[in-house]
């Protein structure tokens, strides 16, 4: 699955453990990777909500077509698939 990213900043804290454990602390940067490496194993976003990967779910209102994955409480990524590509903004 590829990943793109909403900007280079997203990017660079969701690549490197370094900048996202600088900007975030440890536990928050282990989470972020995490999350990206289920985020690149699935195939579609229905399958991680479908098995609760991340207790991945859809968002609603002016967020429809948007889905959040929990990091460290009280902070979530949000995604959207286009295609066969997740965007990851915040």
């Amino acid at each position: 699955m590829e990943i793109t990213y909403k900007s280079r900043r997203i990017e660079k804290v969701c690549t490197l453990a370094s900048e996202a454990e600088k900007k975030y602390g440890l536990e928050m940067a282990e989470k972020i990777h995490q999350r990206i490496d289920e985020i690149a194993a699935s195939d579609t976003v229905e399958e991680m909500v479908k098995f609760h990967i991340g207790r991945c779910h859809p968002l609603k209102g002016n967020r429809k077509g948007q889905y959040a994955m929990d990091l460290v409480h009280p902070y979530r990524l949000v995604l959207k698939e286009k295609g066969m590509k997740f965007k990851l903004q915040t």
